[in-house]
């Protein structure tokens, strides 16, 4: 009774079920989901200056803008420096930490304040 029972089960997995149809819907019936986020692709360009802009689907332009992590390593880095060497008493971890605290503060906001103009 077991193995019949598992037999029917097994021969009923393997029969296909029944799907709803995936495919697209008509050019002119109103966009939703995927299509509907496919349907706007901006086109970039590129200035003098290296810097990647685009325009939007109300026409303004808009730009990529950095987060600011390059300005962060690189300030963190300064700051570690100038720290270190304005703290010239005993160990001088104090000041290396608190100067790549305060560079990295500062790096990240200089690069983060730079327009694309």
């Amino acid at each position: 009774m077991k193995k019949s029972l598992l037999a029917i089960a097994a021969a009923g997995l393997t029969l296909p079920m029944a799907t709803p149809a995936l495919a697209d819907p008509p050019h002119w019936a109103p966009a939703h989901g995927k299509r509907a986020k496919q349907a706007y692709q901006p086109r970039y360009y590129t200035s003098d200056n290296g810097i990647r802009y685009w325009r939007g689907e109300d026409n303004r332009y808009y730009c990529k803008r950095s987060n600011g992590t390059v300005g962060l390593l690189v300030g963190g880095a300064a700051g570690a420096l100038a720290g270190r060497a304005i703290d010239t008493r005993g160990e001088r971890a104090t000041g290396t930490i608190l100067g790549a605290a305060a560079g990295a503060l500062l790096g990240r906001e200089v690069q983060k304040s730079m327009s694309c103009r």
